[in-house]
């Protein structure tokens, strides 16, 4: 009997230890069916999110092309504007002119009187005297029968060119109200994409994803705008060689250098023509070297973006600036280290940096080694 006890008291205790080791491997089952369930829902929702961030990049850009084709129509019927208010300021001018020529005229006859024609010839003295007198007197007749009939054509020009100038300022009334609220759906959108970095659960490096036809379409706005520049001799100086100013001078840090490399929410292998400086939202921005700004606007891509030109072929880039980043305008020059704009994330950006770039004759190089100052 004591064997039989014994016999069964271990073999209580072995179903008692298999039974704890059961429920360690249920519990086991059920924490690995539910880590795998969460790894689930974390990897559709990294997709989805990601997805979704490039969906609304693919919106920003499109608002913003709409919003550049508006600029565009903007800038072509300012300067239209401007060019009809030359002409009647031109035809105004001449008719001050004119009224001059036919009130002095006027002085002239009410000092000295009515004079005949008839009586100025046949006061000649000789046949050729008279030839004289009337050779005068028809020059004096066309003279101001040619002020007369000038004067009623730029009368007209000026009442049509008056019409034009109110039909041209309404319509670019109309376009800056496209624009601003494009600027508005742009804002909105850009916060969108903020929102979604925020959440998005993979690491995102401080990246920039800029398409080659985004990149060609800036380079061909900013050649047209320096050969503009050329012509109109704004440029006082130019880039002589030498070691560039910083376009950040607090801290940052380099998120990503000149060259080829993998984008995280694209997965494509693509030349990086700048670096990246990581800094916090509303860091100064400043130019590197004295210089000529070409543009000064949204860009599909690039978002709100500054391009210098410094001269000798030499540009600097500068995108992805705040919404009312940007610190300059068309046209304007600047001095090295004047401040410029500030970083923000605008465009294909998946964080706050600058997006630095210099290029030669548009072709991009190093930035690093004109920083550097061994370029």
């Amino acid at each position: 009997m004591p064997l039989v006890a014994q016999a069964s008291s271990q073999t209580d205790k072995i179903n008692r230890e298999l039974k704890q080791v059961r429920l360690k491997m249920q519990a086991a089952a059920k924490q690995s069916k539910q880590a795998n369930a969460t790894s689930k829902t974390v990897l559709t929702q990294k997709f989805y999110t990601a997805e979704t961030l490039k969906a609304v990049m693919t919106q920003i850009d499109t608002v913003g092309m709409r919003m550049n084709q508006v600029q565009t129509q903007v800038n072509q019927t300012t300067e239209s504007l401007n060019q009809t208010a030359k002409e009647l300021d031109e035809a105004e001018q001449r008719i001050k002119k004119q009224d001059e020529r036919l009130q002095s005229r006027m002085r002239v006859t009410y000092m000295n009187g009515r004079v005949s024609y008839l009586d100025v010839l046949l006061n000649a003295t000789s046949f050729s005297d008279f030839l004289g007198r009337l050779d005068s007197l028809n020059t004096i007749m066309s003279q101001d029968k040619d002020t007369l009939k000038d004067r009623k054509q730029d009368k007209q020009l000026v009442e049509s060119k008056k019409v034009q100038v109110e039909q041209q300022l309404a319509q670019v009334k109309t376009l800056y109200a496209k624009v601003a609220d494009y600027q508005s759906l742009l804002a909105e959108k850009e916060t969108e994409k903020v929102q979604l970095i925020s959440t998005y659960k993979e690491k995102l490096d401080v990246l920039s994803d800029i398409s080659e036809e985004q990149e060609e379409l800036l380079l061909e706005l900013a050649a047209k705008e320096s050969a503009l520049i050329k012509k109109k001799k704004v440029m006082k100086s130019s880039y002589s060689g030498g070691k560039l100013g910083m376009p950040i001078q607090s801290s940052y840090r380099l998120s990503s250098n000149f060259g080829y490399r993998i984008h995280p929410i694209t997965g494509k292998r693509k030349m990086h023509a700048g670096v990246d400086m990581a800094a916090p939202a509303g860091t100064n921005i400043y130019a590197v070297e004295d210089g000529v700004v070409i543009v000064a606007q949204w860009w599909n891509g690039y978002g709100n973006t500054v391009v210098l030109d410094h001269g000798n072929g030499l540009w600097t880039i500068y995108p992805h600036m705040l919404n009312d980043g940007i610190l300059v305008e068309k046209g304007q020059t600047v001095k090295r280290g004047q401040h410029i704009g500030e970083v923000g994330s605008t465009g294909n950006s998946t964080g706050n940096h600058l997006h630095f770039e210099v290029r030669k004759n548009g072709e991009p190089v190093d930035p690093l080694a004109y920083l550097r100052g061994k370029s």
